[in-house]
């Protein structure tokens, strides 16, 4: 069993330290892509702190992401490549940090109690695979630090897995 850490009051840095350690060890031993991400989404979303989504969406042809593991509420199934702030990421191939969702253009509103999200792509080896998606009720919640451990966590997640 996987405990997941009492993280609070700590610099955000030793914070994605400490979940990069976690998630590392995760997936020593496990390769499966929905595991890992299912796992992978619950410590994010237990470990995080003023959040209310976190999960993936999945490539599934070249212009449409498809609904992975994820905790939170129901979701958007699919989003079409270019649209809201994860098919952006995906065209972009870059993370994306919006500090109010509701002022970019052509959010999708899963759940309109989210107001800001940060997108992380996963590319393994130049071809996309999908995004992990972080959602918060918080304006403008994610932070460069954010972003930094978040990146750091979705490499070895793809490092790891068989996707």
């Amino acid at each position: 069993m996987i405990e997941v850490p009492d993280l609070a009051n700590l610099s955000k840095e030793v914070f994605y330290e400490l979940l990069y350690r976690q998630a590392r060890a995760m997936f020593e031993d496990e390769h499966d892509a929905i595991a890992n991400m299912a796992n992978l989404s619950a410590l994010l979303f237990y470990s995080m702190e003023n959040i209310n989504w976190a999960g993936f969406y999945l490539l599934k042809n070249e212009d449409e992401l498809v609904l992975g593991p994820f905790q939170g509420k129901p979701a958007c199934v699919r989003i079409k490549v270019g649209s809201g702030v994860c098919g952006t990421a995906v065209k972009k191939e870059k993370t994306l940090i919006v500090d109010d969702v509701h002022q970019f253009p052509g959010h999708i509103a899963c759940d309109s109690a989210s107001n800001s999200e940060i997108v992380v792509p996963m590319i393994k080896n130049k071809k996309m695979l999908g995004v992990l998606d972080i959602d918060s009720p918080m304006l403008k919640r994610f932070s460069e630090a954010d972003r930094i451990g978040l990146e750091r966590i979705v490499k070895v997640l793809i490092e790891y897995t068989d996707f």
